[in-house]
């Protein structure tokens, strides 16, 4: 009977180490919390990628489940993300990272000391963690709750870009749209907005119209890419945005999280509005938007 156990806990421990060799996921796995909703997170893991050398996301399964792969010298690091809500306000971030060549090697040594793999990976991820906190000192999102879209008439310019590149876009054509509003006596009813056409979430793309509200004219210019639509009165979900119009798409995410937790049936269109030039530069935290998430009929 001894004996018998015995093989079993043999056998037990042989199939535990080559799981843990050959099996699990990762050489090394790094959990943290931190003050920020998962799109936030999600979002501010890539802008950090994005300024590190040999950088580049290899996968998105959805805002909670993507992989980056990082060189450094000539190892290739592959960091797997997991991110989890705990409330309306903190997630949970699991990062499984594995080194794409010297995995085998990487999973023996850490078992017996701090290996140089387990030290970077500590560095980058407190340099990672850091990032997160410094840019969610620097917006501010506050939900409203259920609102509507104002009709109006507008001139307008199409544009298909990276979600981060929309506010550049804004900046760039701000003056060829004034100069238009104003060379034809245009007159204006209200702040420029966005309309989201299209939201790519897997890509982190989106199709949309930087839009001029006027009142509509009795003869329209023709100029060429400008357009001119009238937008209907629309039930939404409403919040302000405080901060850098570069990152104004952190309020999407809180209104989808928003949704979701009162059960609300969203299109995912966002609709901002903004009350400040960026070309004036200023306190970022004193820019205001109102982003809006349109309600299915």
């Amino acid at each position: 009977m001894k004996k018998k156990l015995g093989l079993i806990f043999a056998l037990l421990i042989i199939g535990t180490i080559a799981w843990y060799l050959f099996i699990w996921p990762s050489d090394f796995l790094v959990t943290f919390k931190t003050k920020a909703i998962p799109g936030t997170v999600n979002q501010t893991i890539k802008l950090w990628a994005n300024g590190l050398e040999n950088s580049h996301l290899l996968h998105q399964k959805d805002v909670t489940n993507f992989t980056h792969q990082m060189q450094f010298n000539d190892s290739l690091h592959n960091y797997q993300w997991n991110i989890k809500s705990l409330n309306d306000s903190t997630s949970q971030v699991k990062v499984y990272v594995k080194d794409v060549n010297n995995s085998l090697t990487n999973r023996i040594s850490i078992i017996f000391k701090e290996t140089d793999f387990e030290k970077r990976t500590k560095k980058t991820l407190k340099d990672l963690m850091l990032a997160i906190k410094e840019h969610t000192e620097n917006f501010k999102v506050s939900l409203v709750g259920i609102d509507e879209i104002a009709p109006k008439y507008c001139a307008y310019l199409s544009f298909k870009s990276h979600q981060k590149d929309k506010a550049l876009h804004m900046m760039q054509n701000y003056s060829f749209l004034n100069s238009v509003i104003i060379e034809n006596n245009i007159e204006l009813d209200g702040p420029p907005f966005i309309e989201v056409e299209n939201w790519n979430m897997q890509q982190d793309t989106v199709t949309f119209n930087f839009c001029y509200p006027i009142v509509k004219p009795d003869s329209l210019i023709k100029i060429k890419h400008l357009k001119y639509k009238p937008i209907a009165r629309k039930k939404a979900i409403k919040s302000v945005y405080n901060g850098n119009y570069i990152t104004s798409d952190r309020a999407w995410y809180a209104l989808i999280d928003y949704a979701k937790k009162e059960g609300l049936n969203i299109e995912e269109k966002p609709f901002e509005i903004f009350y400040t030039n960026p070309n004036m530069g200023g306190n970022e935290l004193q820019w205001k938007a109102e982003v809006y998430m349109p309600l299915k009929d």
